[in-house]
């Protein structure tokens, strides 16, 4: 069975992030979703709200699994027999920092990285931005799932 992983805070999960798990999960037969698990950050949305969030914006790829993960990925990779990483790269600059990435995780476990080129729609889209430009009463709808963007308002309003 042909597994990868595409790690990621997702807070929260955005049309980018979606294409890229959805190009894996057309290469792979499991695709495993780790929702990164930082304790010195404070997400907009807790963990487990990431995760509910994921599965039912991927569900109907049909060969998803969403976890949070907390370490080093290639333990988690490990622990799962994961042989390979897919990460998405919107710019040149993505590359050098995920270049020493997957150097690093390979040398550490022999886990391959593919990259993924981004989707030009999506080439300046983070999870950073879309709730930057939200807080501040900017449309962002265009660049979640529906679901997504009514939590990500919901969430918002109650601040």
């Amino acid at each position: 069975m042909r597994r990868a992983v595409c790690p990621g805070s997702f807070d929260p999960i955005t049309n980018g992030h979606l294409d890229i798990i959805g190009r894996a999960s057309k290469l792979y037969d499991v695709v495993h979703v780790a929702v990164m698990i930082n304790q010195s950050k404070k997400g907009l949305f807790t963990v487990d709200e990431r995760i509910e969030l994921i599965r039912e914006v991927t569900a109907d790829f049909g060969n998803v699994e969403v976890e949070s993960f907390h370490g080093l990925l290639v333990d988690f990779c490990k622990q799962r027999e994961i042989p390979a990483i897919v990460k998405g790269l919107r710019a040149v600059s993505d590359f050098d920092y995920e270049l020493q990435m997957a150097q690093m995780n390979n040398g550490l476990s022999g886990v391959e990285t593919l990259f993924v080129p981004t989707n030009p729609t999506y080439s300046f889209l983070s999870s950073s931005l879309v709730k930057e430009v939200a807080t501040w009463g900017g449309d962002v709808s265009h660049l979640l799932p529906p679901t997504v963007h009514a939590a990500l308002v919901e969430r918002l309003g109650e601040r």
